[in-house]
């Protein structure tokens, strides 16, 4: 599709306000899903990202790494097993976790970034004691609950000009190495930073009233309706802990935080610099 220059003056001009509205503030991305694996939709996202910073945006990103997880287990004749959504993580699962998000995923992405423009720098949960957890459930073996985030080496970053991207390994407390669910991570290092957005990219449109039909997205909902909507069956599933994870950050002090497709190309700055948005949004 063609557009003229008249138009792309007027797109320009929309997003000012925006620019101007989150200038200086930090936004945290959480990146996973179908837009990790599609190079399409990759490329995409780094884009969106690297544009974020030269605005001025402080932008952190955080990403999973399930599918990469599960076929390197496939590789070794692991099985991936799961216990109510969560990665059940023995030793040998959590020693190839750290390998594949905090060293291939993780500097795929810092690569990918430097190709777009941005400056960015790779982290884990054990750089710096960024992230300290202890163990979430016996039964899940070294899956970890966050304990602490040391946000001072994001915030070093952000102030030398570099995004830090962010894997989802937690140090523990007794030399242990834990694997953390994404979403959870997102929300409490966008709770600690006192992030202005926290974003969760994923593959559904957002919450959605009837889940067989996209066109009945809610598009706004308010935290204190959560537990209306989830005694509706309205929240259910899958859909459950991401949305635990948005109404968390929202109680510990995020302005806002949203749920969108990842699927759709340059979804982030529909989201951040147009009136209609994208996804869900939870105030």
């Amino acid at each position: 599709m063609q557009i003229s220059n008249a138009e792309r003056a007027s797109v320009l001009v929309q997003a000012l306000p925006y620019i101007k509205k989150y200038a200086g503030e930090t936004v945290v991305v959480k990146y996973g899903g179908n837009a990790m694996v599609n190079e399409e939709l990759k490329d995409a996202v780094m884009s969106d990202i690297v544009l974020m910073q030269l605005v001025g945006i402080n932008v952190v990103l955080v990403h999973g790494g399930g599918p990469e997880i599960s076929a390197m287990l496939k590789k070794i004749g692991k099985e991936s097993k799961f216990i109510g959504g969560m990665r059940y993580t023995d030793t040998e699962t959590v020693e190839i976790v750290q390998q594949v998000l905090a060293g291939k995923v993780n500097k795929d992405l810092v690569q990918l970034l430097e190709q777009q423009g941005g400056r960015a720098v790779g982290l884990c949960g054990l750089d710096g004691s960024l992230l300290k957890a202890d163990k979430l459930e016996e039964n899940l073996g070294f899956v970890g609950e966050i304990r602490e985030v040391n946000t001072q080496i994001l915030k070093n970053a952000a102030q030398n000009g570099y995004i830090p991207v962010v894997a989802t390994v937690a140090a523990g407390y007794h030399g242990e190495v834990f694997n953390i669910n994404a979403d959870v991570a997102a929300a409490r290092i966008a709770a600690e930073l006192g992030a202005m957005k926290l974003i969760l990219m994923t593959d559904v449109r957002g919450l959605l009233r009837n889940k067989e039909d996209e066109s009945t997205i809610i598009p706004v909902v308010n935290v204190s309706d959560v537990s209306r909507l989830k005694k509706e069956g309205i929240i259910s599933g899958g859909m459950i802990p991401k949305i635990d994870c948005c109404v968390d950050a929202v109680r510990r002090g995020v302005g806002r935080t949203h749920i969108i497709d990842g699927r759709i190309p340059h979804s982030i700055l529909i989201e951040l610099f147009t009136d209609e948005g994208i996804g869900t949004m939870f105030y």
